[in-house]
């Protein structure tokens, strides 16, 4: 069953612990107005501690995954109404797209069609993003007389190598899904008619693993990228520590199907959950 948010700018689904999140502007190719923000901060926190949402995918309705931000909306409009209403927008796309960077639940984005400018905070934001091999990325702010903003550039230069980002950024021109995947913008690209099922597929993939573990990793491997090698060794060291005061029975249950029950091989899968005490 379809929820959609008040003014029906997200719509989502909740199918065997999958999240089904969407942009839902399609007649505007899912650009986000500042409606859609608001209204997508919502159901992030609506979802995010349900006992039956395990992995969180963001996709878009109709031919777009999303073309960025509303230029009418976002910008003309917003900026019309003086610096406090543009302060204000920027906080609440900044502030979504925060969240699901550090969101409880594994995510992933699910790039469906096109996906320009702002719509790479919320492609960075996932933890893991697969797109069809036609849809298309580009940062076109160049084209129209702005640099890549709201994050963009930022995410390029995490993303991609530097000359491909400096290109990527200058030049204005769109790359395809299969491009995409091979500058490292996303894990994977496939067909399109074939892109939900990967998804699905990767998403159980996740729903098996211990979820404190998986929010513990998703944390260290975007925190270590700014750290020097002694300080993320510190870090991880007290991050599994803090671990195992929420899951202490964890690992423990893990080294047990292992070492005693020799049930499963941790090279080549993840341990049964189902069978941890708590």
């Amino acid at each position: 069953m379809t929820t959609t948010s008040p003014h029906g700018t997200v719509a989502y689904d909740i199918v065997d612990r999958i999240a089904w999140v969407r942009f839902n502007r399609p007649e505007k190719r899912n650009c986000m107005n500042p409606t859609l923000n608001r209204e997508m901060l919502e159901v992030l926190e609506a979802l995010e501690f349900r006992d039956d949402v395990g992995v969180l995918v963001l996709s878009g309705e109709g031919s777009a995954w999303s073309a960025g931000m509303d230029l009418k909306e976002y910008f003309r409009e917003t900026e019309a109404k003086g610096l406090g209403a543009s302060r204000q927008a920027q906080r609440e796309s900044y502030g979504w797209w925060r969240r699901l960077r550090w969101y409880q639940k594994p995510t992933i984005a699910m790039v469906n069609g096109w996906c320009f400018g702002g719509g790479y905070g919320p492609l960075f934001a996932c933890d893991l993003a697969f797109a069809a091999e036609d849809a298309q990325f580009g940062l076109s702010e160049i084209n129209w007389g702005i640099l890549p903003g709201g994050g963009a550039t930022k995410v390029a230069v995490e993303l991609l190598p530097f000359r491909k980002a400096m290109y990527h950024a200058m030049m204005g021109e769109n790359v395809d899904g299969k491009t995409a995947a091979d500058w490292g913008l996303v894990n994977e690209a496939v067909p399109l008619d074939t892109l939900k099922n990967r998804v699905t597929q990767v998403a159980n993939v996740l729903l098996k693993k211990n979820p404190v573990a998986l929010k513990a990793t998703k944390d260290a491997v975007r925190r270590v990228g700014v750290l020097s090698y002694d300080d993320a060794e510190d870090y991880l060291i007290r991050a599994q520590e803090a671990a195992n005061s929420y899951d202490n029975e964890g690992r423990k249950e893990g080294i047990k199907q292992f070492i005693d029950d020799k049930t499963f091989k941790p090279g080549l899968g993840a341990y049964d959950t189902s069978k941890q005490a708590g």
